[in-house]
């Protein structure tokens, strides 16, 4: 399994914004379909949004459509989520998996590991 270090997180209030930030452990994540995915206390994890390494296809759980954005730059090594608009039901510790599977759907829909790395707290709340 591949593991990221994300960062970024923090504590902001409704309708603010965070910017998240993904660095793989040890490899180039040119090669792989990359997603965000966050945990919540009881829950599994969710994933919220998901890019293909080949043409940036990405995909977004209806929940967050509209509010964040999903990019990566294979030459800094990272991938990134721009988040706007914050609710506070976004709230929950934020992580990155990468797999090689083509689609970005299947990937947040289906993917899964047993370490997830180190994830980021996102906590929105007034």
């Amino acid at each position: 399994q591949r593991e990221f270090v994300a960062s970024g997180g923090g504590l902001v209030q409704p309708g603010g914004s965070l910017t998240l930030s993904c660095v793989p452990s040890g490899f180039a994540l040119s090669y792989y379909t990359i997603g965000w995915f966050r945990q919540t206390p009881g829950k599994d994890h969710e994933g919220v949004s998901c890019i293909k390494n080949s043409d940036g296809d990405s995909y977004y759980i209806d929940s967050v459509k509209g509010r964040f954005t999903i990019s990566r730059d294979n030459a800094k090594n990272t991938v990134y989520l721009q988040m706007n608009d914050l609710k506070p039901e976004d709230t929950g510790v934020y992580y990155c998996g990468a797999n090689i599977i083509g689609s970005v759907q299947l990937m947040c829909e289906m993917f899964t590991q047993d370490d997830w790395g180190q994830g980021t707290q996102v906590t929105v709340s007034s």
